[in-house]
C-alpha cells in the first residue's frame, strides 16, 4: 500500500463530495492514519461526514486565521499521532464581495488572501514540529495563470497560493519536506457553490477538456494528491500537477 504506516493531517472535509474527503478515504485505503481538522460550527458537520470514511478519524480544532489554534495544533495532534508524514491543505474562503473585482474592498481581499493563500505557510509552520523526519505537503488549487470569469479576487488569492507553494518548497526542502499542488478542474464542492456563476466553468470544461471532465467526480484529483503524499514522488517539489482532463493545455 502506498501510505502504509504514514500519519496524515487532512483539512477541509465538509462534504463527502469534496476532494479532501476522497483524499482522506483513499489515504486510509492505502494504509494511512488520518486526522481531520475543523472549527466552530462546522466541527459537527466534519465529525458527521468523517463517519462515512472507512475508519472514522479524530477531528481536531483548527481555525487557520487563529494564532492560538495554530500554536496549539502540535499538542492537539499529539493526542492522536506522534508524528506527521503529510499535510493536506484544502482550505479556501473569500467573502462575496471578493467576487466583484472592481468593487471589492481591501477587507474582502485581505480575508481571501489570508485564508486561501497565507494559510498554506501558517498551516505548514504549525505542523512542522511533528514532521521532523520530512514528509509531504499537498495543496489544492484552481489554475491561477488566467483571469477566469467570476473568480476575481479569489483568482488573485490562488495566484498568491501558488507562489506561496514555491517559496515553501524552497524553505522546506532542506528539511526533507516536499511541497506540491494539485490543480483540479471544477468540482461541485462547498467552495464552488459559493462562487456566483460557477456553472460557466462546468460548461467550458465539458466541451474543451480532451479527456472529458465530470464535475461530480473528485476522485482523479484525490488520487493525484495521495500519490504526491506517497514516496512515489521523492524528488518532486514546488510543482503544480494538473488534474483537469487536459483543459489547461488547450487554447481557445
Amino acid at each position: 500500500m502506498l501510505l502504509e504506516g504514514k500519519s496524515l493531517l487532512v483539512t477541509g472535509v465538509l462534504m463527502d463530495s469534496s476532494i479532501a474527503f476522497h483524499i482522506a478515504r483513499l489515504a486510509q485505503e492505502e494504509g494511512a492514519n488520518v486526522v481531520l481538522t475543523s472549527f466552530g460550527r462546522t466541527t459537527k458537520i466534519t465529525t458527521a461526514i468523517a463517519r462515512r470514511l472507512p475508519t472514522p478519524p479524530p477531528v481536531v480544532e483548527l481555525d487557520v486565521s487563529s494564532d492560538e489554534d495554530l500554536a496549539a495544533l502540535p499538542d492537539r495532534l499529539r493526542e492522536h499521532v506522534d508524528h506527521l508524514d503529510g499535510v493536506v491543505h484544502s482550505i479556501g474562503f473569500a467573502p462575496q464581495g471578493a467576487f466583484s473585482f472592481m468593487d471589492a474592498t481591501w477587507d474582502d481581499v485581505a480575508t481571501a488572501v489570508h485564508i486561501s493563500a497565507y494559510s498554506l505557510q501558517s498551516l505548514t509552520k504549525a505542523a512542522l514540529p511533528l514532521m521532523g523526519e520530512g514528509g509531504s505537503v499537498v495543496g489544492l488549487t484552481f489554475d491561477a495563470q488566467y483571469a477566469w470569469p467570476v473568480y476575481d479576487w479569489m483568482g488573485v488569492a490562488k495566484a498568491a497560493f501558488e507562489a506561496t507553494n514555491r517559496y515553501l518548497a524552497r524553505d522546506m526542502g532542506p528539511k526533507g519536506i516536499r511541497c506540491n499542488l494539485v490543480s483540479a478542474g471544477p468540482i461541485r464542492t462547498t467552495a464552488a457553490k459559493s462562487i456566483p456563476g460557477f456553472e460557466q466553468f462546468e460548461e467550458a470544461w465539458g466541451t474543451r477538456a480532451p479527456l472529458g471532465w465530470d464535475v461530480r467526480d473528485p476522485e482523479p484529483a484525490a488520487r493525484a494528491a495521495v500519490a504526491l503524499l506517497s514516496e512515489w514522488f521523492p524528488a518532486t517539489t514546488g510543482e503544480i500537477v494538473h488534474v483537469d482532463g487536459g483543459f489547461h493545455a488547450i487554447g481557445t
